[in-house]
């Protein structure tokens, strides 16, 4: 729904506030470094179902990377309100600013667990663009949650992928599921992404920047920065990833086996509480919580109105128009084995993957199962009070086409509509 913007968003946002009134009442009051109060827990108060921590957890101190982007709010929130401590861990959040540098960071066991676009694990498992190190993946950071951003001055003359034809266009990772979509997405236009557009690899932080210098003219991001671009005026909300392929996954929560195989009980501790996060991230009534928590300059460094819009789905657009879109961004942290079917048939498709890596359903499907930890997940998400599907895999419905993860080879031709 769009209408005019002028006092409505506060209105919701009031609203919204008042929902998780309730929840907030936990938060301690002392002001943090920006002067506003702080949504932390105090030590010993906990959230989410009530669990005992695991008997014989192997190492409870542990350091965790993540990007500073709203991707990361399981990850995050972990650490103010106490799900990691809840569940027998003593976290330390380590910031960095480029999937690069975190990707070296986790091969290199610099990190124990990592913040990696869901792609990634995929990729590194496979040895495509890094060193090979088998990797998991049993939780979801979010699904949704990116945007199609265009530079202000393409306002009113970008009304779908055709238009996007010679422009400069910007994602954060090769591997990524912002470069998987918008590599679709251009096709669906009959643009092939490769002739008809340059795709380029810019760091989250810098994606604004980059806007506002005119180095490009949009990009396939994640948030908060596509929020950021139209706070600061810069851009404009041309799509919302969810219009694109509702329900898809884009950043996960990854494990060496290394690391699993010395430490299995620590494993599932830490799978507990990203379950645990996850599920109190996605209930409505806490997201104004959960984006002042993460707001600050220790965690994603972010005007506490931008990561609110972003979390709420009550946001202005760029356009004059006001949205109000609840799944803008959700947190539902199980790991389709099927979306990572999908996943590999787009590196083979986009030459990101040897000619020839995948010619059968089944090496396609024993590849993603090796990955996409569903049996860990599913175990954390129900000892938390989840309710996980049976299944691994599921049909999805990808820009008005039908994924089957049981016929996937057509996904690997490298067709333009």
């Amino acid at each position: 729904m769009t209408r005019p913007s002028s006092g409505v968003s506060r209105r919701r946002l009031f609203r919204l506030a008042a929902a998780a009134g309730a929840g907030a009442a936990l938060a301690a009051c002392a002001p943090d470094r920006g002067g506003r109060a702080s949504t932390a827990l105090p030590a010993g108060e906990f959230l989410g179902a009530p669990l005992a921590p695991l008997a014989g957890i192997e190492k409870p101190e542990l350091t965790v990377g993540y990007i500073p982007i709203t991707c990361a709010s399981p990850i995050v929130l972990a650490d103010p309100l106490n799900f990691y401590a809840k569940h027998g861990l003593k976290v330390t959040l380590r910031k960095y600013g480029g999937w690069a540098d975190i990707r070296d960071a986790f091969i290199a066991g610099e990190v124990d667990a990592s913040h990696l676009l869901s792609p990634m694990p995929l990729a590194i498992s496979e040895g495509y663009g890094s060193a090979k190190v088998p990797t998991r993946l049993a939780a979801l950071g979010n699904i949704n949650g990116q945007a199609i951003t265009l530079a202000s001055k393409h306002a009113g003359a970008v009304k779908g992928p055709a238009d996007l034809r010679g422009m400069t266009l910007g994602v954060p990772f090769v591997y990524s599921m912002h470069n998987f979509l918008l590599r679709h997405y251009l096709s669906t236009g009959g643009l092939d992404p490769d002739r008809d557009a340059k795709i380029q690899v810019v760091r989250p932080p810098d994606m604004v920047a980059q806007l506002v210098s005119g180095n490009i003219d949009g990009y396939l991001g994640p948030d908060p920065f596509n929020q950021r671009a139209v706070f600061q005026g810069a851009g404009f909300i041309h799509r919302l990833s969810r219009d694109l392929w509702l329900g898809h996954p884009c950043c996960g929560f990854a494990v060496r086996d290394s690391f699993v195989a010395a430490n299995p009980v620590t494993y599932q501790a830490l799978l507990r509480a990203l379950s645990d996060s996850a599920a109190w991230s996605n209930t409505p009534a806490n997201r104004v919580r959960a984006a002042d928590a993460m707001a600050p300059q220790a965690y994603l460094n972010q005007p506490p109105e931008v990561v609110q819009a972003v979390l709420t789905g009550a946001f202005d657009n760029g356009l004059g128009g006001h949205l109000e879109v609840a799944d803008r961004i959700g947190f539902d942290p199980f790991p389709w084995q099927s979306s990572a079917i999908w996943m590999l048939t787009q590196m083979q498709r986009w030459g990101l993957a040897p000619a020839g890596s995948y010619g059968s359903p089944a090496a396609l499907g024993e590849a993603a199962s090796r990955v996409f930890d569903t049996s860990s997940a599913r175990a954390a998400m129900a000892a938390v009070g989840g309710a996980p599907p049976a299944e691994d895999l599921r049909i999805e419905q990808i820009m008005g086409s039908t994924f089957d993860p049981a016929n996937p080879l057509p996904w690997t031709k490298r067709f333009v509509a």
